[in-house]
Parts: C-alpha cells; sequence; structure tokens
C-alpha cells in the first residue's frame, strides 16, 4: 500500500476544513456501497487509500478518501474523547499509536 498518511498524523479535509487525526487506513475502499452513493458525494476512487479520521473538536469520526485531505503542518493537540484508546504520546503535532493487540 503507498499511503501518503500515517496512523498518527493530523489532517485536514480538503472540502469540510476540519482538522482530524488518523487512526486507521485502509489500501483500499472497505465500505458499502450504499454508504459510498450517500456520503462520498465527490466519487472518490475506491481503489486508493483510505483513512478512519478523529474530528478535532467533536466527539464522531469519518472515513476519508486520500485525494480530500492535506497534511495538517500545525503542532496542535486533538481534542476527542476516543483519543486514549487509539494513541498515548504526542510530540511534534503527531501522536504514538497505544500498542493494545
Amino acid at each position: 500500500m503507498n499511503a501518503k498518511f500515517f496512523i498518527g498524523q493530523q489532517v485536514e479535509h480538503k472540502r469540510f476544513n476540519y482538522r482530524g487525526l488518523i487512526y486507521d487506513v485502509d489500501s483500499e475502499f472497505r465500505g458499502t456501497q450504499e454508504w459510498y452513493e450517500k456520503m462520498a458525494k465527490s466519487l472518490p476512487p475506491k481503489n486508493e487509500p483510505w483513512y478512519h479520521v478523529l474530528v478535532h473538536g467533536a466527539d464522531h469520526t469519518t472515513y476519508v478518501a486520500e485525494q480530500n485531505l492535506v497534511d495538517y503542518k500545525g503542532k496542535d493537540f486533538i481534542d476527542h474523547p476516543l483519543l486514549p484508546s487509539f494513541f498515548n504520546g504526542f510530540s511534534s503535532g503527531a501522536y504514538s499509536p497505544t500498542n493494545k493487540q
């Protein structure tokens, strides 16, 4: 898989202008066709990486195509209630995943 972003990296959504934190990566779209038709209005490619993202300042997550994300250049913290479930450290704007298996 040639994912542009990594787990623990902060990103910004190009279209919806929110900041988030990647907590998982799929090498290609793994959702349902029904979800894709309802939610992926820009019809991003299914055969490229998709990211599971904790949305900063919210209590929900999103599933986002790589083409809709850009790297967040800041070093601010993420505010999300699920953060401790996935990460246990923070350095230079990126988070360290927990090793829960």
